[in-house]
């Protein structure tokens, strides 16, 4: 696994930035004052949360006036799909040689 993909599965490990990035994919940009109004913590708590996701490439920021606004990096996600991708390729594989080996134990 990579350090990138490692990176990844620790930054959405965490549930609080975990449903941060999703609401950012679900709804779209938002400002840290949207984001901590429904987030259940306060607003350093949701900023130090949105670092760590910018850190992980998985939000980018546009400052406008006086506020900032988050949006989602979708495309940032593409290192875990692949390692999904692979796995599953993987476990498929595995699963075929344990049926092969199941039809030659009936015969």
């Amino acid at each position: 696994m990579s350090n990138v993909q490692d990176a990844l599965f620790r930054t959405l490990a965490d549930p609080t930035r975990r449903a941060i990035f999703e609401r950012l994919c679900r709804e779209g940009d938002q400002t840290v004052g949207a984001l901590t109004a429904r987030a259940g913590i306060s607003q350093p708590a949701v900023s130090k949360h949105l670092g760590v996701l910018k850190r992980a490439g998985l939000v980018s920021d546009r400052p406008e006036g006086r506020q900032t606004h988050y949006s989602a990096r979708r495309e940032a996600l593409a290192p875990l799909a692949d390692w999904t991708s692979e796995m599953g390729g993987f476990w498929r594989g595995k699963f075929d040689d344990l049926e092969d080996l199941l039809k030659r134990m009936d015969q």
